[in-house]
C-alpha cells in the first residue's frame, strides 16, 4: 500500500501562491490516481483536484478551476498542487490521497490511503 507525506503548506497573503508536494513510498505509485482534498474548520472534507495515473486527465471543482493545477512526476513518486491567486476561503488543511481511479477521487470513495495533511492559511 502506498504511504503519503505532504509538504509545502504555510501562510500566504491573498493573491499569493503556494505549491504543495506529496511524496509516496511503497509500491506502484504510477498505478494510482492521485488527488488533493481540503478541510476547513467546521466543514467537511472536499475534493480539490485529481489526476489520472499518467497525468493526462485532471479534474477540478469550480471553486478552484483556473487557479489550481495538479501535476505528477512518476519518476519521483510525487504529486504537486500549484495554487495561484489564493483567497482566504482557500484556508484549510490539505490532504493528498491515492485511489484506484480518478472517478473514485471525484466521488471521495474507494480512497486507498491519505496523507497526514498540511495547513494552508491565506490572510486577507
Amino acid at each position: 500500500q502506498v504511504q503519503l507525506v505532504e509538504s509545502g503548506g504555510g501562510l500566504v497573503q491573498a493573491g499569493g501562491s503556494l505549491r504543495l508536494s506529496c511524496t509516496a513510498s511503497g509500491r506502484a505509485f504510477s498505478s494510482y490516481a492521485m488527488g488533493w482534498f481540503r478541510q476547513a474548520p467546521g466543514k467537511e472534507r472536499e475534493f480539490a483536484a485529481a489526476s489520472s495515473w499518467s497525468g493526462g486527465t485532471t479534474y477540478y471543482p469550480d471553486s478552484v478551476k483556473g487557479r489550481f493545477t495538479i501535476s505528477r512526476d512518476n519518476a519521483k513518486n510525487t504529486v504537486y498542487l500549484q495554487m495561484n491567486s489564493l483567497k482566504p476561503e482557500d484556508t484549510a488543511v490539505y490532504y493528498c490521497a491515492a485511489a484506484r481511479s480518478i472517478i473514485d477521487l471525484r466521488m471521495n470513495s474507494g480512497i486507498v490511503n491519505w496523507g497526514q495533511g498540511t495547513q494552508v492559511t491565506v490572510s486577507s
